[in-house]
């Protein structure tokens, strides 16, 4: 499919997305998050693709914000429709049963930053920048940053970045765990696919059930999560891969999943 904001491609089992704004860093405006809607569903369907990696395009922004001039016309009513369809786009990216992995390339401000959030993990250049800045526009995050962000890196730092607007860089994101990893601008794509074809190595169930016992546990008493673990532990024991995985290891050879 075909869009006017974005660039994708599927490619060794990975799905690349560029937000392809660059003479706007890529702020994300109405059809920006269409399309993301559009493109993450079709991933979600595609067995062909198992990783993702989403970037945005040029040497400047991932995405350095929403569009301004959109906020600016939000009515009340507006804004909370507004904030609860971007928040819906960005569920989706958490919730796709598969790894998004968000390579940062520069600004991830504002909406750019809850976008780095809802991916599964994140690869930052050397020259990133990330915060919320929402404040100074007389405005909150909308797009689950106050959640996101305060469940990734703790309640008070995720304040001390909210309430300041002020951005951080990619060395200091590493610190307050936001990111997984820093590299050179020049090797960002690079580290980014190496970490995906890691992942890509392993069973293709086995990651779907991990990614589900972390996200939804995370929203349960460790009792709760911990019996959700079990269950779908003992989903693994039934399938393929799970025979195939343990034969491979007692016979030390490289195990071949098929996702089944």
């Amino acid at each position: 499919m075909a869009y006017e904001t974005l660039l994708t491609e599927r490619r060794d089992g990975i799905g690349y997305v560029t937000i392809n704004r660059p003479e706007k860093l890529n702020a994300l405006n109405r059809q920006v998050m269409r399309e993301l809607d559009e493109c993450f569903h079709a991933f979600q369907t595609d067995d062909a693709v198992r990783v993702v990696i989403l970037t945005g395009a040029g040497e400047k922004a991932f995405v350095a914000g929403a569009d301004v001039n959109e906020l600016a016309a939000l009515s009340a009513i507006d804004g909370r429709g507004f904030s609860r369809s971007g928040q819906g786009v960005f569920d989706l990216i958490e919730n796709l049963g598969k790894p998004v992995i968000a390579a940062v390339n520069g600004f991830a401000l504002g909406g750019g930053c809850e976008l780095a959030l809802a991916c599964t993990l994140r690869v930052a250049s050397e020259n990133a920048r990330f915060g919320q800045p929402e404040v100074k526009l007389g405005i909150i995050p909308g797009y689950a940053g106050t959640q996101r962000l305060a469940r990734l890196v703790g309640k008070g730092r995720a304040l001390g970045l909210i309430l300041t607007g002020e951005a951080i860089t990619a060395q200091e994101a590493y610190r307050l765990g936001l990111v997984n990893q820093v590299v050179p601008p020049a090797e960002l794509m690079n580290a980014a696919q190496a970490l995906a074809r890691k992942i890509l190595a392993n069973a293709p169930l086995a990651i779907r059930f991990a990614l589900e016992a972390v996200h939804h546990g995370l929203e349960m008493t460790q009792e709760e999560g911990q019996f959700l673990e079990a269950t779908l532990f003992g989903l693994c024991c039934t399938t393929e891969d799970m025979k195939e995985g343990t034969k491979a290891f007692l016979e030390k050879r490289p195990a071949r999943f098929v996702g089944k």
